[in-house]
This record gives structure tokens, sequence and C-alpha cells, in this order.
């Protein structure tokens, strides 16, 4: 405790910032590790108890508000186009990147899957795998299950001894990793962005697609409890960004309710000041 003083805590917490530019949220990360080791300390050496205490009193700092990335539904049709179908991997790619969209699964929820978990028959679905170990089922579109056949086939995902096999694997048949499938996703981005005039944001992750699958079912009029349940939240108020976040149906909101408060343009003839000095002496 010689060493560790509130001062070199908070140099620290700097240094993570100033050096490294670290965001806040990073330094709140570092700071509650330190704060969870000093909380302990502080009851084992209870000497050292108002050193420790001035160090628990470091805040917080706030979290910067970062609007939400999500693509539109054109963005999203021409990052799709971009797997060359003619290839293994083009239809492994394909096949991967639209479920993560039409589930609006987490990436390690689509890391995690395996051909059990899909159920393909006349009304579709698929099972996934949460945090917290929660599962959810979530129904699986027409268009969806026609890119998904075909790829169990090819595989032999549908065969029995192969039904706990990763869905989604690499060459050597291990299932994909969160830097892969990211890998996955940017190559694609950065092709749709040399081959269209489409807007996409400069920074794209694998989120990014389930953003966009919650802001379209919004957009469509999807009750926010379905949402919820399709993305997996436990509380409908986490659901509640999306519709915070969504400007088009701000904007719509505030033309139905607009009230025309400011005054027309007066006619021409009212700054006319001859014509206004005539009528008044008529």
């Amino acid at each position: 405790m010689q060493t560790i003083s509130q001062a070199t805590v908070v140099g620290f917490l700097d240094w993570l910032q100033a050096e490294r530019k670290n965001s806040n949220a990073t330094r709140n990360a570092r700071l509650a590790a330190i704060h969870a080791f000093f909380n302990y300390i502080q009851y084992q050496h209870p000497e050292h108890l108002y050193e420790c205490q001035k160090i628990l009193n470091i805040p917080m700092k706030r979290k910067a508000n970062v609007p939400m990335n999500y693509l539109s539904v054109d963005a999203i049709k021409v990052l799709l186009k971009q797997p060359d179908i003619r290839t293994v991997k083009g239809r492994r790619d394909l096949a991967l990147l639209s479920l993560m969209y039409d589930t609006g699964a987490r990436v390690q929820e689509v890391i995690d899957l395996r051909p059990s978990s899909l159920r393909i028959d006349k009304l579709s679905t698929i099972r996934i795998t949460g945090k917290g170990n929660k599962t959810r089922i979530v129904p699986m579109l027409e268009e969806q299950v026609k890119l998904l056949t075909p790829y169990l086939r090819e595989h032999e995902l549908v065969q029995t001894y192969n039904r706990e096999h990763a869905l989604f694997f690499n060459s050597r048949g291990d299932k994909l990793t969160r830097a892969g499938v990211n890998y996955i996703l940017l190559k694609y981005a950065d092709m749709a962005k040399r081959n269209s005039n489409i807007h996409l944001p400069d920074k794209i992750s694998c989120h990014v697609l389930r953003h966009s699958k919650a802001m379209h079912l919004l957009q469509a009029g999807v009750n926010l409890v379905y949402i919820r349940d399709i993305l997996g939240h436990v509380s409908v108020q986490t659901t509640e960004i999306y519709a915070r976040a969504d400007s088009r149906a701000k904007r719509e909101a505030l033309e139905k309710a607009y009230i025309a408060v400011v005054p027309k343009k007066a006619p021409i003839w009212m700054s006319n000041d001859n014509l206004l000095d005539w009528l008044k002496r008529f």
C-alpha cells in the first residue's frame, strides 16, 4: 500500500485514456476491477482502510452516447449479394450472414448453433441459446429455409452423426470464431462499398446486423414485445432503445402531430409602401 495511492490509480486511469486512447467504458471496466480488489483489501487489512476508501471513491466516467449503427433494407440486400455462391465458402457465408440478420442473433449465438438447433418443416424454427444459457425459439421464413436446406445437404449436416457438429465451420471443420465471423462480414461490407453506391457505416460489426433486424421489424410495425422475444432481451425496456433510435418514426410522429403556428407569408402588396400610403389616404 506504500506505493499504491489514490493519486497512483488516477494517474493510471488518465494514462489509459491519454496514451492508449481507451474509451470511458474501458476506463470504467479497469476501475471496477480496481474497486473490487480494494474492497477486498479493506476487510483483510483494516490498517489501510483510509487509503482504500479514497480509492473506492474514485468516480466512474459517464459513457458517451454513441448513435446506434444499423443498415437500411437496401444496404442489407446489397451486402447479401456479395458472396460468390458458385463457391463452397460463398454459399456458407451467404447462409451465415442471412441467418444472422433474419434471426437477429448475437454472433456467439450463431457460432454455437448445431444442425440439431434447426427444425425445418412447414413451420420452420431455430432454437437459439443466449446469455445466461436462456433458450428462445425464433421462426424462420421460407427464404431462409431455402438457403439453409441445400447448405445442410452439401455438408451432410442432415445426417444423424452430424447433428451436434458446428452449423458453420472453417476449412478445417472447426466452428467459426467471433473474429472469423467478423472478418467474413467486413470482407463483404468492403466489397459492397466498392461495388455499389449504397451507404454503409464506416464501422460495421456483427452486432450491426442484429440492430438492423430490430429496426426493420420496428419500422414494419412489429410490437416491441415480439421484438424483445426474437432478440432474447430480458426486459422490453432494453428493446425500447430501438424505438428511441428510429429517426424516421420520430419524423412521422412529428408530421402527424404538426400544428401550423408559423404565420403565413404576407401578401406581396403589403410590402408596397406607395400603395399602402394611398390606401391609408383613401
